[in-house]
Parts: C-alpha cells; sequence; structure tokens
C-alpha cells in the first residue's frame, strides 16, 4: 500500500512539476521581483546604480498627473463596459435560448470575435469608425452629421468600450446560455399555472437562478477591463489628449519605453493592491444575502406544481368514475 501510494505521489509530481517550475519562473518570482523594485530606482539601463529609496515611488506616481489620469481613463472605461458587456451578454443569451432553429448558428457567430485577436479587431474597428466607415455612411445617409469617434477626445474612449463590449461579449453569452439551460423547467411550469408574466418569470426564477453565474460573470469582466491594454495602443496610442491612455499603458511605457523599472514596478503593486480590493468589495456586496429567499420561492413553486398535479389527478379519476357509473346505469 505504501508503495502505491509513493507511485502515485511521484507520477502525480511528473505531471505537475513542468508546470509548477514555469509558474515559479514566470510568475512567481516576477511577482516578487516586482515587489522589491517598487522600492528602488532601478533603471534598466544601468542596473549598477540601484539603490533603496522607500516609499519615494509611490508618492511620485501619486504626484504625476498622467497616472492619475491613466487611472481615472480606467475606472471610467470600466464603469462602461462592464454593465453594457454584461446585460448585452445576458441579452444574447436568452434571445438564444428562446430560439428553436439555427441554434448553433448564432452560438458560433456571437462567438468568433472572442477567439480573434484584439490587434485585428481593433484595427477593423478602426476602419469601421473612419470618416468614410460604415458607420459615419449610415449617418450621413440618415441625415445626421458625421463623427469622429476615436479622433475626438470625449468618444474615443466611449468607442473603445463599445467595442471591447463586442469583443467580448460572446464569451460571457455562452456561460449565460450554460445556466438558463442547467434550470428545472417545473419552475417554469409552476409559474405559468400561477398565470405568472414573461418579467415576472425572469425576476422570480430565472435572475435568482443566475446570480451565482451574473457574480461569476460581473468580477471576471471587471479584472478584464482594468487590463485594456491593446485597444488603445492600436487605435489612438492613448489618445486623443491622453484620454484613451489607460494604467496598464503607462505601466508599459513606464517599464519598457522610458526604462524605469522601479517606478513602474510600483504603479504595477498599486494596480494589483486596487484590484484586489476592488474584487474583495465586489464579493462582499454581491454575497449571496437572498439565497433563503431564492430557495424559499423555489420551494413554494414547486410545492404549487405538485398541489396542481395531484389535483388534476384526482379530477381525472372522478371523471372516470363517473363516466363508468354513467356506462354502468346508462348503456
Amino acid at each position: 500500500m505504501n508503495k502505491k501510494n509513493k507511485r502515485n505521489s511521484i507520477m502525480g509530481m511528473a505531471f505537475f512539476g513542468p508546470a509548477l517550475v514555469l509558474l515559479t519562473v514566470f510568475l512567481f518570482i516576477p511577482m516578487i521581483l516586482t515587489v522589491v523594485y517598487s522600492f528602488t530606482d532601478y533603471f534598466a539601463l544601468s542596473p549598477n546604480t540601484t539603490h533603496f529609496v522607500g516609499f519615494e515611488n509611490f508618492q511620485k506616481i501619486f504626484g504625476d498627473d498622467l497616472f492619475v489620469q491613466s487611472f481615472l481613463n480606467t475606472v471610467k472605461f470600466v464603469l462602461i463596459i462592464v454593465p453594457l458587456q454584461c446585460l448585452g451578454a445576458l441579452g444574447l443569451a436568452l434571445l438564444i435560448n428562446k430560439v428553436s432553429y439555427c441554434k448553433k448558428y448564432f452560438k458560433v457567430a456571437f462567438f468568433v470575435p472572442v477567439v480573434m485577436s484584439l490587434a485585428v479587431v481593433s484595427t477593423l474597428w478602426m476602419q469601421i469608425y473612419s470618416p468614410e466607415g460604415i458607420i459615419n455612411t449610415f449617418l450621413t445617409n440618415m441625415g445626421f452629421d458625421p463623427q469622429p469617434f476615436i479622433h475626438s477626445a470625449d468618444q474615443a474612449l466611449p468607442s473603445i468600450a463599445i467595442m471591447s463590449a463586442w469583443q467580448g461579449m460572446g464569451y460571457q453569452m455562452i456561460i449565460f446560455l450554460g445556466g438558463l439551460q442547467a434550470i428545472n423547467p417545473a419552475l417554469y411550469e409552476a409559474a405559468e399555472m400561477d398565470h405568472a408574466s414573461a418579467w415576472k418569470k425572469f425576476k422570480d426564477i430565472t435572475l435568482p437562478e443566475l446570480k451565482p453565474l451574473c457574480v461569476f460573470v460581473f468580477i471576471t469582466v471587471t479584472i478584464g477591463a482594468f487590463r485594456m491594454i491593446v485597444q488603445p495602443m492600436v487605435m489612438t496610442g492613448g489618445g486623443p489628449s491622453n484620454s484613451t491612455y489607460t494604467i496598464v499603458y503607462d505601466i508599459y511605457e513606464t517599464g519598457t519605453v522610458n526604462w524605469e523599472i522601479g517606478l513602474a514596478s510600483a504603479m504595477a503593486v498599486v494596480f494589483v493592491i486596487f484590484v484586489v480590493v476592488l474584487t474583495i468589495i465586489q464579493n462582499v456586496l454581491t454575497k449571496d444575502k437572498e439565497g433563503v429567499v431564492c430557495h424559499a420561492k423555489r420551494k413554494k413553486l414547486t410545492s404549487k406544481l405538485q398541489k396542481n398535479s395531484r389535483r388534476n389527478f384526482k379530477n381525472r379519476r372522478l371523471k372516470y368514475l363517473f363516466k363508468w357509473l354513467y356506462r354502468a346505469v346508462f348503456a
């Protein structure tokens, strides 16, 4: 028995070992070095002159107007894309779940942008947003003035957010679609017997049943939105007037263009702390406080369905009894 357990342990480590080595080299060690470098003035072109500077880097970035603006741009982008992408994915899932024909086609069609490269999608939408693009052509034909979109400081960030929501919506749609297909149909049958409207069925059955998935999608979309860098890098270069300059873009420029690794590491540490705190707050706010209520509603609907089934069974039994008596007496 001991030999068997030892052999199983060796087999497990043989499979897990390479992954652990890769994680250590490319994830854990860089994380530790980032924290260490954030307290130094490490400059990549002259690493021998590195000194410990304490919290000087953190004081410098909070006094940097460009860093503050990039942080606010990132928050604004998250506030636009999170509701847009989550609600859009849920709406698509509800529509496809109701479709009887070509359901696989719609799944594939809406999921295709997810597997496309963000650089390719960004280049494509640059053409769509151009002055001679399809959107401005349509607006002109409808009698409206053409819009600058990514060439305007006011419209650039919302335009990128709409493109990003379109690109990533298909992934969350598949998640919601799986959750919808896992809901017990008996709950909807009980609601129909109670003459519930479509909105009431969605509010009392669909939404509570999808709540765990909604929380998961909400958190993952939020974290993904904070990491935005490819779209502004390809489409606007952070402009116009730094209106699409995000915090990850600022970290990239500081570390790989200006070679100020210590300052970039401090930015990364602040960014990670903010995202972790935000995730904890999201978990607390979206905690299943209504779990008991949802369970009670589900139990009530199920019991109502069972009660109606028993009543229908009794009615059928009485109907057959009267029919048999009628035949016995008058036949």
